[in-house]
């Protein structure tokens, strides 16, 4: 099952990294200014997951990536992806298990391997 990943951007903001089963990121979100949004973002995201609207795009450069669209609105966007078959199994894997994915928080830099 995927997870939801929250840390802290280079300029303070927060931002949240929906990854795969492996722990590969699927897609990034946009910046909150605050923790407490990055969280309801996360959770309206799970909650109208079979509201969402995947929009497929090709950069100049022949990879792919997706938008999320939300309500009409742009919520966020994959990584790229060398093959349409592999931007359709991000896809997959999100709609297959976001709705369930846990929230692991990263925010607060505490050392989880202690020497």
């Amino acid at each position: 099952m995927g997870a939801f990943v929250i840390s802290k951007r280079f300029d303070e903001y927060y931002k949240f990294v929906f990854t795969s089963r492996k722990g590969k990121a699927i897609f990034t979100s946009f910046r909150y200014e605050l923790k407490f949004e990055c969280e309801e973002g996360i959770d309206y995201f799970k909650s109208t997951i079979e509201e969402v609207t995947f929009v497929k795009v090709r950069t100049a450069g022949g990879k792919y990536y997706f938008k999320i669209m939300l309500e009409e609105a742009h919520f966020a966007t994959s990584r790229k992806y060398n093959t349409e078959l592999l931007l359709d199994k991000g896809i997959k894997e999100i709609q297959d298990y976001a709705h369930k994915a846990e929230i692991l928080d990263f925010t607060l830099n505490e050392v989880i391997f202690q020497e």
